[in-house]
């Protein structure tokens, strides 16, 4: 089975930051010593409610017991692991656990994920159709770009029986996986951040879970949604260097991302559509990607 470079599509979207590039921007510190001491806590997060909003939450529970946590907000996907590995940061909280995996392969790194966050379930929507079953011959269907979701929707349609595929992982499936497709659907490859813009543009489109609530959709009108086993490449991890693993500072960090105060408020954004797999262990399951 070959392997598919997770990163290629998103090395270029961020215009392939070079490592350089970062230590100009004040983001990595090549052969740093630790990111921070004492009682505080630097993590790089991503600029989206959940990611934001758990962090705000850690950081007030994290003061009540002494702690400081400094978050720093990006866009970037690339710049955090890298921050991290070279010592400017203790931890991230970006990214899934096969994207952590396979960047950790092509940069030579050994960033680990520390524990999970929530799960980003995907699913396909519609603006023009009820069911897959009413999907037209030759209709368009938007899917990720990036290799690292580009077969979620593929293995949602296979399980429909509107497309035969050959035998592949989940993260690890494409269109060149595609053996048999009937309906003669045609892919239309969108950057993720994108596919809720052009949904109206397509017959049926891929969206990750928390998209498709922001675009006001929900679970209980997608026309697919994600298996529970398919999901598990895709739990969201806080991430740390393999010396940050096991700390006093790693353990108040997950004490406060997992507390009371951070499930409910998963509870509450968009009715619950983003489950919390705290008993789960990420290292255990990276194993078997």
């Amino acid at each position: 089975m070959q392997r598919r470079n997770f990163l290629k599509y998103a090395l270029a979207g961020a215009g392939a930051v070079s490592a350089a590039a970062l230590t100009g921007c004040g983001l990595t510190n090549p052969g740093g010593a630790g990111a921070s001491g004492g009682k505080t806590i630097k993590i790089i997060v991503t600029e989206s409610a959940p990611y934001q909003e758990p962090t705000k939450l850690a950081q007030k529970l994290l003061a009540a017991q002494g702690w400081t946590l400094e978050p720093t907000y990006v866009t970037d996907i690339i710049q955090p692991n890298l921050a991290v590995a070279n010592g400017e940061f203790d931890a991230n909280f970006f990214q899934h656990n096969a994207y952590l995996k396979q960047f950790n392969q092509d940069k030579g790194l050994e960033n680990v994920g520390l524990f999970y966050v929530y799960s980003a379930p995907g699913g396909i929507w519609s603006d023009k159709y009820k069911s897959l079953n009413e999907l037209p011959d030759g209709a368009k269907i938007g899917i990720p770009v990036d290799p690292a979701n580009n077969g979620r929707a593929l293995f949602m349609l296979r399980d429909a029986g509107l497309l035969e595929l050959s035998d592949a992982t989940v993260i690890h499936t494409s269109q060149k996986n595609i053996t048999a497709n009937p309906k003669k659907l045609q892919f239309v490859e969108v950057d993720q951040q994108s596919l809720a813009k052009t949904l109206p543009d397509v017959d049926a489109g891929f969206l990750v879970a928390r998209m498709a609530a922001d675009a006001g959709h929900s679970k209980d009108d997608a026309l697919a949604f994600e298996k529970e086993a398919d999901q598990v490449p895709f739990r969201i991890v806080v991430a740390g260097r393999k010396d940050f693993a096991g700390s006093e500072k790693a353990a108040a960090l997950k004490a406060a991302f997992q507390s009371p105060e951070v499930k409910a408020w998963f509870a509450s954004y968009q009715k619950g559509i983003l489950p919390t797999p705290w008993d789960q262990d990420p290292a255990a399951d990276a194993a078997k990607l």
